[in-house]
């Protein structure tokens, strides 16, 4: 099951094969691996090697993906698998995107066999995440394919960094994304990711204007690279202007990882700052991520103000929308997708220990 044929790839007059995935254009010979590490030419094929196996499984509250205007409340079952198309220097999840080891670590795990277990967890979505899902796109659309026969929504948690067709393919699969915004300008992404801007914008306004797709945007600001009143402000008026002003925006920590170690951790103050600076631009929805901030992390009306959603963490504390999600002091409604409310996962977060029943 691991060697799938992939698609996405052309023949070039030099013999080579070119990954079609991402605009990365990987142009490799026979048994080359792309960047992404996972897609590697066999003959006159290419293979996702990964397709079928996971690094682990886990369920987890949606508001950690973060998606905090898709089914607030709900469990995700949320899975990778390994290698990324990009190359972030303050990767939080280097041990699982960067492995070159993972053939013997990762579960077997059919599409089919995704979405069972998610109905059998009470999942009300699967989260193709820990790395990108681009990068086994096959296997994600497969799978979502599945969990939308069970009535499984499917989650894409994802750097944006694809080419036009396949990215309409894979987000015709896909109820949700949030989107990893990592900066506002090409110099961050060139010097930090390996990566360019204008794909993820591209990305990013196919999903308003291409799709029915759910997303949110999350940036993690990292000090004194991408976090100047100057770039937030600038990539808040593009939201707006771009994709309207009811997209959520997530501004999140940075905390020293991987490659990055020599920079401190965000303080709580700059997400502060950059929320006032979105909002003051037009951005409705607005939320602080990797910080303890009741405040910065809940959802008031855009209407009359009041918290409709109070959340701790990643636990709600009060939640005051009808289930088609209106405010219930105003009426106003909030956007994202809504139904009754009837209790909440939670904070908690389940590792789940892959076993031949339920996945094979």
């Amino acid at each position: 099951m691991s060697e799938y044929r992939g698609r996405y790839w052309h023949l070039l007059d030099d013999g080579r094969m070119q990954c079609d995935l991402c605009p990365r254009d990987c142009r490799l010979h026979e048994g080359q691996r792309g960047a992404c590490f996972v897609r590697q030419r066999i003959g006159d094929e290419m293979l996702l090697t990964t397709y079928g196996r996971s690094s682990g499984f886990c369920i987890d509250p949606i508001e950690k993906k973060p998606l905090n205007h898709f089914y607030p409340g709900s469990s995700v079952l949320s899975f990778g698998t390994a290698g990324c198309n990009l190359a972030c220097k303050f990767c939080q999840n280097w041990d699982i995107s960067k492995s070159r080891e993972m053939d013997t670590l990762m579960d077997a795990a059919t599409p089919e066999a995704i979405a069972r277990l998610a109905k059998a967890q009470g999942a009300r979505s699967v989260a193709y995440t820990y790395n990108d899902p681009v990068i086994f796109a096959e296997y994600a659309m497969d799978a979502a394919d599945a969990c939308r026969a069970l009535g499984i929504k499917s989650v894409a948690v994802t750097a944006g960094y694809m080419h036009d067709a396949p990215r309409r393919e894979f987000y015709a699969k896909m109820d949700a994304a949030n989107v990893d915004l990592k900066a506002f300008t090409d110099a961050f992404y060139v010097k930090q990711t390996g990566a360019r801007l204008q794909p993820v914008l591209d990305t990013l306004v196919f999903l308003k204007h291409g799709t029915d797709v759910w997303f949110e945007i999350t940036t993690l600001l990292i000090p004194g690279l991408n976090d100047s009143d100057a770039e937030i402000e600038a990539m808040s008026k593009w939201i707006v202007r771009e994709l309207g002003c009811d997209v959520p925006l997530h501004f999140t920590a940075f905390h020293p990882d991987y490659k990055l170690t020599d920079l401190p951790p965000t303080p709580p103050a700059t997400l502060t700052r950059a929320c006032a600076i979105a909002r003051g631009q037009g951005v409705t929805y607005v939320y602080t991520g990797n910080v303890h901030d009741t405040e910065g992390g809940s959802t008031r009306c855009p209407g009359c103000g009041a918290a409709v959603i109070v959340r701790d963490w990643h636990e709600i504390l009060a939640y005051r929308l009808t289930p088609e999600g209106r405010c219930d002091a105003c009426g106003t409604a909030i956007a994202g997708r809504f139904e009754a409310f009837s209790g909440q996962f939670g904070r908690r977060r389940i590792p789940l220990r892959a076993s031949p029943s339920p996945l094979s």
